[in-house]
């Protein structure tokens, strides 16, 4: 049996204002040619299908096209999506019978029954080969509030409630894995493998600050490995952008994103993860790597002074031929001794005619000494400055020089027409 693991797509996000649906559905074209190409009986989508809990009408359409057209192409295709943190999982869940109808399972709420009880049935999706057969089952369980977290019951032990009082989140998403995990192990019938989908933050992972929205909870930001049963074959996870082992298994895996969704996963090697089973045994994992069809440029490649950055955009080399929609995203990184108010209107000028978005200026301060000026004043002191003393005191501790003539001109004009205006 064949799946795919993806996750994190993040459909409807921008890149410092600049619309990326080009990008997605460039990315969803190649899945859904990949999905015929290799095969696969099940693609397991790992949460985060969307960048907001309200997405754009435009948004939810591409998701949706998408999942109508891979299972027109591959009629036997089961889709088993999670959702994330950044999903609305009522929103997920609202076309579920549609969705159903067409071999997609959409798991967004963790419910419990009637008892107050989770329904872990809910959470356990049978996956069938391409005869229709129960050839595996999956563990799906979407990103985890407190409130959807198993009550600790005395029978569990003085040591559960111990570890429960220590990290209750932790505790209880741990538990919510082993309940889940006992069910699977009750269903599955000998040579069947069992398969985890979550989304979380795992103990060590490496993350990327740009552009993930961290996870913490009652203090507990990342989960340890242990929380997966030794049994299971394969734990397809979601949530963080770059593609990684955790705990240097190879059976428990973050895919990543599809796309770059900040700069600082510019050098990151996008891809799906294509998963083998054979029986009960641990999964063969193999990348498939995902096209970039927009690239991110950093120029310089490191800070550099101004004059130094503007003669590397003069001198960039793009390609001309380039659809509008296809042109490059690039960031400029200045390494400035002051402000520079003019800054974007002469990164602009040296990039005028060039087939490249401006995404992007990013400033780095040079580092000053610290001054030799006291910090502490007396009130008397503090009473006989002037607005402008203190301007030319921030101005020296902030840059280690005088401030320019016209900034101060500028700093008093301000500060009059401000004083004016006062009533």
């Amino acid at each position: 049996m064949r799946l795919l693991h993806t996750s994190d797509w993040h459909l409807g996000q921008t890149l410092h204002n600049h619309d990326r649906t080009y990008e997605h559905q460039c990315f969803l074209d190649w899945l859904a040619d990949t999905l015929v190409e290799e095969r696969i009986d099940v693609l397991l989508i790992a949460g985060d299908i969307f960048d907001t809990a309200n997405p754009s009408s435009s948004a939810q359409r591409q998701l949706y096209r998408f999942l109508q057209q891979a299972r027109t192409r591959a009629p036997q295709l089961q889709v088993v999506v999670i959702a994330g943190n950044h999903d609305s999982p009522g929103r997920l869940e609202a076309p579920t019978p549609l969705l159903e109808a067409h071999g997609t399972i959409v798991v967004g709420n963790v419910l419990r029954r009637g008892d107050g009880e989770i329904d872990l049935e809910r959470l356990l999706v049978p996956l069938s080969d391409r005869d229709g057969n129960t050839a595996a089952w999956c563990l799906a369980v979407p990103f985890l509030r407190p409130g959807d977290l198993p009550r600790l019951r005395a029978a569990e032990g003085e040591q559960a409630a111990e570890d429960s009082v220590r990290d209750p989140y932790q505790h209880g998403t741990a538990l919510l894995y082993r309940q889940a995990h006992a069910l699977a192990r009750e269903r599955a019938a000998e040579g069947q493998a069992i398969v985890a989908m979550g989304h979380c933050h795992m103990a060590k992972g490496q993350a990327s600050e740009d552009s993930e929205r961290r996870i913490v909870i009652g203090g507990s930001e990342a989960l340890p490995v242990s929380m997966f049963d030794a049994g299971i074959a394969y734990a397809a996870l979601g949530h963080l952008h770059l593609a990684q082992r955790v705990g240097g298994l190879e059976h428990v895996r973050y895919c990543g994103s599809p796309l770059p969704l900040s700069f600082s996963e510019v050098g990151y090697q996008h891809q799906v993860l294509r998963i083998d089973l054979d029986g009960a045994s641990p999964a063969v994992v193999t990348p498939l790597y995902v096209p970039r069809p927009v690239q991110l440029l950093r120029v310089p490649a490191l800070p550099a002074p101004l004059e130094e950055a503007l003669a590397a955009l003069e001198a960039l080399e793009l390609d001309a031929d380039l659809p509008q929609q296809a042109w490059p995203y690039l960031e400029v990184r200045v390494l400035l001794d002051g402000p520079e108010p003019g800054l974007r209107a002469r990164v602009e000028a040296a990039l005028a005619g060039k087939p490249v978005r401006l995404a992007k200026i990013e400033p780095t301060r040079k580092l000053v000494a610290a001054s030799d000026e006291a910090d502490a004043l007396s009130l008397d002191q503090l009473a006989q400055l002037q607005p402008d003393d203190i301007f030319r005191r921030l101005w020296r501790q902030k840059y280690g020089d005088e401030a320019p003539p016209e900034q101060i001109e500028s700093f008093a004009e301000l500060f009059h027409a401000v004083e004016g205006d006062a009533p």
